[in-house]
């Protein structure tokens, strides 16, 4: 099986997220590490610390999290695992979904609710700047004009430094983009889930980076006779190492962020940056969608 490099991360190509953050293309995304319902203090906080450590360890240089993980706990863990951080690190997180109880997600995007939330994550993360703010979700009932604007007036006070968007349309990127600078896009895509081609043709275009959430969800097309079984037996390696590979290969500015609460597992995920997919194998996953 891939995967047993200490710096396997580091064997991806390298996209600059607003032309001044460089990352390798393979990350990890930190939504695992609270308790059950992405919710209160995991089950093993000793756990938690060292698989982000050892993401690290293993060349991921781009962190993503979020203030509504926990709610805060994801970033608290990752500050008391790496600060202070090393020089290369990036983390990003995210603003505008509140929890009110294990798998309970609701909008908000008031402008002063944004702001305090911001605030709060420098003091999380234990930084001066927040390399990537992503709004976590556009509220309906708040003009988007004013909710990026509250981001706009932090990074015009140097407290962030790139913002960011996430499950948006096409429509509503381009609508972003007119108020503020849009670096990077993060919305659910994987192999078995497409519905926002779309909008990662449009990032692709115009040179935006685009986050698969979920990127791992091989499910029904793991199963022993399936093309993503095959393709993994041919190679030597795992069902979601292909999916991983998968997207790193459908285009330049993809960044996926598998998360996992184990050691093992994310050695297992960051394996799939050494793995190269053929044009037919990339015909035959295209083909499942």
């Amino acid at each position: 099986m891939l995967g047993r490099d200490m710096t396997t991360a580091q064997s991806t190509e390298i996209f600059s997220i607003g032309g001044d953050l460089p990352v390798h293309r393979l990350g990890y995304g930190a939504m695992q590490l609270p308790g059950q319902g992405v919710w209160g203090e995991p089950a093993d906080r000793d756990g938690a610390l060292r698989v982000v450590r050892a993401a690290v360890e293993q060349g991921v240089d781009f962190i993503d999290t979020a203030d509504s993980y926990g709610p805060f706990v994801s970033e608290q863990i990752i500050a008391e695992a790496l600060h202070p951080y090393p020089e290369n690190l990036v983390i990003a997180t995210k603003a505008g979904l509140t929890r009110q109880g294990p798998g309970i997600w609701t909008p908000v995007g008031r402008p002063a609710y944004l702001k305090q939330q911001a605030e709060l994550s420098l003091r999380h993360l234990k930084v001066d700047r927040i390399d990537l703010m992503q709004l976590h979700r556009i509220d309906a009932d708040v003009p988007l004009a004013d909710q990026l604007g509250a981001f706009k007036e932090l990074q015009d006070e140097g407290k962030i430094r790139h913002i960011g968007v996430s499950e948006v349309s096409v429509a509503e990127l381009a609508a972003a983009r007119e108020i503020v600078e849009i670096v990077s896009v993060q919305n659910l895509y994987n192999l078995t889930t497409r519905q926002s081609q779309d909008v990662l043709d449009y990032a692709t275009a115009e040179g935006i980076a685009f986050i698969p959430w979920f990127p791992i969800a091989t499910g029904e097309l793991a199963a022993p006779d399936s093309p993503v079984a095959d393709i993994a037996r041919e190679l030597g390696a795992t069902p979601s190492q292909v999916a991983l590979a998968w997207l790193l290969q459908k285009s330049p500015v993809v960044l996926p962020i598998p998360g996992t609460k184990s050691v093992d597992h994310l050695t297992e995920n960051l394996g799939a940056a050494r793995l190269t997919l053929s044009d037919e194998d990339m015909a035959r996953l295209d083909a499942l969608a």
